[in-house]
């Protein structure tokens, strides 16, 4: 099969089109961008000339992939689907656009592939927190490139293969709204009484800098680190496993994560909530996560994720207090001042029940997908190397 370097046989980062300052543009923020889904849709539509400056412009069908870390790492790379031809967006999208020599559904396929994404991370540069995925690093890959009707035939079965898992995700959301609604009829008309500050025991972020740095990660150990990837499906996972040596670990044991602690994303995805199962091994956080540890003699850490995720008075205090000009952002100031209600403890444990039996109906869907997910993984691995 035939290949050649991406920068060749598409534009990265091409340069603005000329549009009207009274034209009506897409406006689509990091949020906006699904790793999923794998698509880019508009938040709201805005004069060009109100954002003609400090924004990158695309065209509907370009392909957007998320240069800063985590949200690299979390897979954020989408295909613009936009309600006008031209759109604008964070800064910090690369924008990759296919040449005549390209489909643009095969080229979303190629970029989205576990192993791009890993060879894209050894390439960041930047500061700790900052770290960039640089342009060259897409300029350089080197993609396969049959004839279009042999790419639009592999995009067509991973398309299927992807929508098989996207209906799996439904049932998930299904399912997620069913607790949504119950705790909505329990505790939606509870007046808050305190904040999180009041009823944690514990509050603390995870190491910044120095204190860890991408390249004392091991393959294998006893103390694992926990990042967003463990959080941002609003369920505790096991994803990318990275680990700490025990000597490491005796300088870091104040960022230990315990069973039943409240985890709760401040960077990249930000607002995702997860209560760490009873069997967690040792563990400590990343500086994207708070850690949350509750009294659980008065306080349900299930009910407190709850209140992160659905209750009405906590949620507009999020999103008020949400900051960051290069991706939304959470602080643990801002969550110790979150209001909660502190209903009786036995209400909170009946909603704790009733949330582990849709639990479980989530762990077959999840066992599922699963299985779907490496399908995926292998058709994609297959269709990239001319097996398909």
């Amino acid at each position: 099969m035939n290949s050649a370097q991406l920068g060749d046989v598409a534009l990265i980062n091409p340069r603005g089109d000329a549009v009207a300052a009274h034209e009506r543009v897409s406006f689509v923020g990091m949020a906006q961008l699904d790793a999923e889904q794998a698509v880019a849709r508009p938040l709201e539509t805005r004069l060009f000339a109100e954002v003609s400056k400090g924004y990158t412009i695309f065209r509907d069908g370009d392909v957007l992939a998320a240069k800063i870390t985590p949200c690299w790492e979390n897979g954020k790379i989408g295909q613009a689907r936009l309600d006008n031809k031209i759109g604008v967006g964070s800064t910090e999208f690369h924008v990759v656009r296919p040449g005549v020599e390209l489909d643009e559904r095969y080229l979303l396929h190629f970029l989205r592939q576990p192993a791009i994404r890993a060879s894209g991370e050894l390439r960041m540069t930047g500061s700790a927190g900052q770290r960039r995925v640089p342009a060259a690093f897409l300029r350089d890959l080197r993609v396969p490139v049959p004839s279009l009707d042999e790419q639009r035939r592999i995009a067509g079965i991973l398309d299927q293969a992807d929508a098989i898992r996207a209906k799996r995700r439904q049932v998930l959301a299904h399912l997620d709204a069913l607790t949504q609604s119950i705790f909505r009829g329990m505790f939606a008309e509870a007046p808050v009484t305190t904040t999180v500050e009041h009823i944690a025991i514990r509050m603390r972020t995870g190491p910044f800098g120095s204190q860890l740095l991408h390249s004392e990660f091991v393959d294998d150990g006893a103390v694992a680190v926990l990042g967003l990837d463990n959080v941002v499906a609003n369920e505790f996972r096991w994803a990318q496993r990275r680990y700490i040596t025990d000597a490491k670990y005796e300088k870091l044991k104040r960022y230990t994560v315990l069973p039943g602690d409240v985890l709760i994303s401040i960077m990249g995805t930000t607002g995702r909530c997860v209560v760490v199962p009873e069997n967690i091994t040792t563990a400590i956080n990343t500086k994207h996560i708070c850690a949350v540890t509750v009294d659980r003699e008065n306080f349900d850490p299930i009910f407190l994720r709850g209140c992160f995720l659905w209750h009405p008075e906590s949620r507009v205090h999020l999103h008020r207090q949400t900051k960051g000009s290069v991706m939304d952002g959470l602080n643990m100031g801002i969550i110790k001042e979150m209001p909660v209600p502190v209903p009786p403890l036995g209400s909170q444990r009946e909603f704790a029940a009733r949330a582990y039996q849709v639990e479980v109906q989530r762990a077959l869907v999840r066992r599922a997908l699963d299985a779907d997910n490496e399908l995926f993984a292998s058709l994609q691995g297959r269709a990239f190397q001319g097996e398909l």
